[in-house]
């Protein structure tokens, strides 16, 4: 008996680890696929509310192993783009890149006035090969929006497959991403400790970007930072700090914050780089996120489902009983822990999830996008600061909110609250005769039999769904080893292109099996805690 919780844990030590190296396998997989396979799988490790968390952390590695492309290329690209030659643009050019992306490459260089710039070039041919995967993507987005097996009516396919090619496409305009730049940092004009490379228009086109050069110590490199004496501690509270900026004040935001696009300048600041995917939250969107801010605070689930239908992530179709259940216990277990049981933004956010899985709820890709960047900023704050805490950093931000609110009661809002409550006490008094007559035909109808209730038995519910998600994880095993076997032949044979699809959609078909005992798991875990 003594040895069943032992057994167990080492079970899911093995399938974890198990978990860990099949995302690895598919990640390497992705890189030989090329440059929008890449990105996509950059922009899938965002989505913690479609894939398993193994995963997600996977392929947020794509951002470190990307192979370059030769000076030459560079060069030439640089001269078709501009309409001279390097010389003629640059005092002096690095053959060497000095960092390289899915999507083009950095090298340093100097203008013929002796100022030091970084130049991002694209990578050649990227538009045409967008064009042609993404054409191929859309069949298969298409299809599995037809197919219940994937999903259909509960997963928004295309609106996913219409949101990735629209990033793609948008980052792959350097014009688009030097003015984010420019409004970035036009947000953080008196910020002094926020710090955002200049923009050198005069040598920037569609393809090149040119931009002030802004060396800085990457901001995990913990060695380097604690050689020249700078606070951690300071680091991390800035880094989310300005995020909470972005998020509550400008409503304009960094889509992709890892370490890699955040740097430390020696006299302290924080370098932003990268703004080819932002994220903007509009102002009655904002509106709509205090309003669930102030319910979540108030733990009010009836007022948070209402905020979350003005926002859109909630679809007020059929009966939101379930859903009630889930907010509520979402109140009260994840967010009335002590501080000593707080967990990580990662955590909650995948509980998150998993509770939405079942429910009527569809997160926009901006709400995935913060809850991502919020997780990566808290994870570099530990890393930076083993006693760092995201609630000290928010607790002013927060408490600026409530402020605000309570000074808005006090004034106009507050006249205009008690004209809206008169307003619907009239509506309800008038229609009261409508709703006691439609009451009286509903029992009518019961009683001569033309109306019938379907009683909806909750824990037969669960189990059927349960029963359906083993059911598809069995297909998904099926589909899957077919598609290695095909690829172990088809490599042997020599054929290494199409062994290559079989291995990535092997993988694919392991990730959902992956996901969906991921999910019985979870439902377990719910079934128990409500």
């Amino acid at each position: 008996m003594q040895n069943g919780p032992i057994q167990v844990d080492s079970q899911r030590k093995i399938r974890k680890i198990r978990r860990r190296n099949t995302a690895s396998w598919l990640r390497e997989q992705v890189l030989q696929l090329g440059p929008t396979f890449i990105k996509l799988g950059q922009l899938s490790s965002t989505r913690s509310d479609l894939f398993p968390k193994e995963f997600v952390d996977e392929l947020a590695k794509l951002q470190d192993r990307v192979p370059a492309f030769s000076p030459e290329k560079a060069k030439a690209f640089i001269e078709k783009e501009m309409g001279c030659s390097v010389d003629v643009a640059f005092k002096e050019f690095e053959d060497r890149p000095i960092a390289a992306a899915s999507l083009g490459q950095v090298h340093r260089a100097v203008l013929h006035n002796g100022e030091r710039v970084a130049v991002k070039v694209q990578r050649p041919g990227l538009r045409k090969l967008f064009d042609i995967d993404l054409r191929n993507l859309k069949l298969v987005a298409e299809y599995f929006q037809r197919s219940e097996k994937f999903g259909g009516p509960s997963r928004d396919w295309i609106g996913i497959y219409d949101e990735c090619s629209k990033i793609l496409y948008e980052e792959i305009d350097y014009i688009n991403e030097g003015k984010n730049a420019d409004r970035f940092r036009r947000d953080f004009r008196n910020i002094k400790w926020v710090r955002v490379p200049l923009i050198m228009w005069d040598y920037t086109t569609e393809k090149v970007l040119t931009l002030e050069y802004a060396p800085g110590i990457k901001i995990n490199n913990l060695a380097v930072l604690d050689s020249r004496g700078y606070s951690r501690s300071l680091i991390a509270s800035r880094s989310i700090e300005s995020y909470l900026i972005q998020i509550l004040k400008t409503g304009f935001f960094h889509a992709d914050p890892h370490p890699g696009n955040l740097a430390i300048d020696k006299d302290g600041s924080l370098i932003y780089y990268d703004f080819g995917m932002m994220g903007e939250i509009k102002s009655f969107t904002r509106d709509r996120l205090l309003s669930l801010f102030y319910a979540v605070y108030e733990k009010d689930a009836n007022k948070v489902i209402k905020a979350l239908i003005d926002l859109e992530a909630l679809q007020p179709t059929g009966d939101l009983s379930p859903v009630r259940r889930s907010v509520q216990y979402f109140l009260d277990n994840l967010l009335s822990q002590s501080p000593d049981q707080q967990q990580t933004l990662a955590a909650i956010g995948e509980d998150l999830f998993a509770i939405a899985q079942d429910q009527p709820f569809r997160f926009p890709s901006t709400f995935t996008f913060v809850i991502r960047a919020f997780s990566t900023l808290e994870g570099i704050g530990y890393i930076l600061d083993p006693d760092f805490s995201f609630v000290k950093v928010a607790a002013p931000y927060a408490q600026e909110l409530l402020d605000l609110k309570t000074r808005r009661r006090a004034g106009p809002e507050l006249v205009q609250e008690i004209r809206k409550q008169a307003n619907d006490a009239r509506d309800s008094t008038i229609s009261m005769p409508y709703r006691i007559q439609r009451i009286e035909d509903f029992v009518g109808q019961l009683e001569s039999g033309d109306l019938k209730l379907r009683v909806r038995v909750l824990e037969s519910e669960r189990a059927a769904r349960k029963a359906n998600v083993l059911q598809m994880a069995t297909m998904y095993t099926a589909m899957g080893g077919t598609l290695l076997n095909i690829g172990v032949v088809m490599g042997s044979q020599g054929n290494q292109i199409v062994a290559n699809g079989s291995f990535v959609g092997a993988g694919i078909f392991l990730a959902l099996l992956v996901a969906s005992m991921r999910r019985v798991k979870k439902l377990e875990k719910f079934e128990t805690m409500m």
